[in-house]
């Protein structure tokens, strides 16, 4: 395991999304404080993403899944399928495997495909369904959820330390008054802004809305993530400042970001 971290340290894994890119992988985020490594979503790329940040399959304590699509969720197969390998420094402690209404029914998809490939055995992997709203712990991280406007089993993040410091991420969503509420005072929202404000998609937020919702929730940073390639080509910060006043971050794959 790689050595513990004594203070909040955010990765973006994968600042992209289902277009294929060599800049950008798609969607996933890192947490690491003390010996935990919490990685939400698992979208394609993040498998190699992780070894370049220096961090193992084995590291990951939690895995939390914001929805079920392909972007989200399309490495959880090589994920769980490296997790058999019986190396010396093979997984030692349970992988927690999370996601919200209908998850299981979803891995179970999955298994009905890959069997025991992608089953490392039920004391190194165990499943939780969420719904909605419910709080839960990961080591000493304390987590709470809210539904979000993209899919039925869609839910934000948000990552709470003991000392009182926390980050949010929203997963793909349109506006959503639970996002504000659950990002209210977070040191640091990472918030899909999937295209430019001219470019508006359902389900999906713009830099301007985005940044509504940051500076509604009184966010310390926003960073911009779940970029298409039209993101690449306008200066999306610009559009987010006619909302939010603090500080914009545009996201970059292995892009860290330390919250004191």
């Amino acid at each position: 395991m790689t050595a513990p971290s004594q203070r909040m340290t955010v990765t973006i894994l994968g600042s992209g999304t289902c277009v294929p890119s060599l800049r950008r992988s798609a969607c996933a985020v890192l947490m690491e404080y003390n010996f935990n490594r919490i990685l939400i979503d698992v979208g394609p790329g993040t498998t190699r993403r992780l070894l370049e940040a220096g961090v193992a399959v084995f590291d990951i304590s939690h895995l939390l899944i914001s929805h079920f699509h392909p972007d989200h969720t399309g490495e959880l197969v090589p994920f769980l399928f490296a997790n058999k390998y019986p190396a010396p420094s093979r997984r030692r402690l349970p992988l927690q495997l999370i996601g919200g209404p209908g998850f299981k029914r979803f891995f179970q998809g999955l298994k009905s495909v890959f069997g025991q490939w992608i089953d490392p055995g039920d004391e190194l992997l165990q499943i939780s369904e969420l719904n909605g709203f419910q709080p839960f712990s990961a080591g000493d991280v304390h987590i709470e959820t809210a539904p979000v406007n993209h899919r039925p089993e869609s839910l934000a993040y948000r990552l709470n330390l003991p000392d009182g410091h926390s980050m949010v991420y929203s997963g793909d969503t349109d506006a959503s008054e639970d996002l504000t509420q659950l990002a209210t005072q977070t040191d640091l929202l990472i918030c899909e802004s999937a295209f430019p404000d001219q470019y508006k998609s359902p389900g999906h937020l713009t830099p301007f809305e985005a940044g509504t919702i940051a500076q509604r929730a009184g966010v310390a940073k926003l960073v911009l993530t779940h970029l298409y390639p039209e993101c690449d080509q306008v200066d999306i910060a610009t559009q987010c400042r006619k909302a939010y006043n603090g500080p914009i971050v545009v996201a970059e794959d292995l892009m860290r970001i330390a919250i004191d």
